[in-house]
Parts: C-alpha cells; structure tokens; sequence
C-alpha cells in the first residue's frame, strides 16, 4: 500500500519552499534543514489546492514561489555535479608530474657526481698527507743529522 502524501510549506521570507512528502522528517530532508521547522512554527501542512496539485504532481520535489504570493511554484534548478576534470587540467597534471619526476632525476645525479668528486677529494688529501708525513720524517732526520754534526 502506497504512503498517502501530504504537502508541506516553509519560508524563507523571499520565497515559499512547498515539498509533497510523507512525513515532517522527510518534508525536513528533502527541504536541507538542520533544525525542526515545525517545531517553531516555521513550516506547516497546508491543504491549499493549487499547492497541492503542483506538489503531489512532484513528489519529493522542492517547489520554490515566491513569498506569500499565489504564482504556482517552480521547481529548484537541479544542481549540475561537476563532469570531473578537463583534458587540459588532467595534462597540466601530467606535465608537472613529469617536471617533478625530472627534477629529482637532476637531483639525484648531482648527488651521485658530488659523491664522486668527495671520493677524489679524499684519495687527494690521503696521498697529500702521505707525502707530507714522508716530507716530515726526511727533514726532521735532516734536522737531526745537522745538529748531530754540531
């Protein structure tokens, strides 16, 4: 058995916001309302013929009119859900990805050859401070032999 529906109004003081639902709760749900509208007598039942009409023909539907007027209410415009990103937005992506990935492979190969000139740089000092320590004991035996011969 099919649910009787009942038609439901709230204002907003611009405009009337008329819905066809089977409950308050629902009413409520379908109108985005965090609080009871019902509760401080902000929305209400109504039996009012046209609004019923256009309402039960929409059940669900949020109807707007404007405020205490007697137009017959419109039906919100459908909000249109983004399709998802561009072509064009989805290559830039791509493109920087690539930039990135470029950049770190610059990175690492300037790491790689400052390792290498670290690893001359200390085979460098090594023999240079083997050469001075050879250097050192052959003039510190010069130094000797000379004061020797005093």
């Amino acid at each position: 058995m099919a649910t009787k529906l009942k038609v439901f109004v709230t204002s907003d003081g611009l405009a009337d916001y008329v819905v066809a639902a089977s409950s308050r709760p629902k009413a409520l749900a379908a109108w985005e309302a965090r609080q009871d509208l019902f509760a401080s007598g902000a929305a209400h039942e109504t039996d009012d013929p046209e609004l019923m009409k256009a309402a039960l023909a929409q059940p669900g539907e949020v109807l707007r009119r404007p405020a205490k007027s007697h137009v017959l209410p419109a039906a919100l415009p459908k909000v249109v859900e983004p399709k998802g990103p561009s072509k064009a937005a989805l290559r830039k992506v791509v493109e920087a990805e690539r930039h990135v990935a470029e950049v770190e492979a610059a990175h690492q190969a300037a790491v790689v050859a400052i390792a290498a000139e670290r690893a001359a740089l200390d085979a460098r000092e090594s023999e240079a401070l083997e050469a001075y320590q050879a250097d050192s004991r052959e003039a510190e035996r010069a130094l000797a032999k000379a004061r020797r011969s005093l």
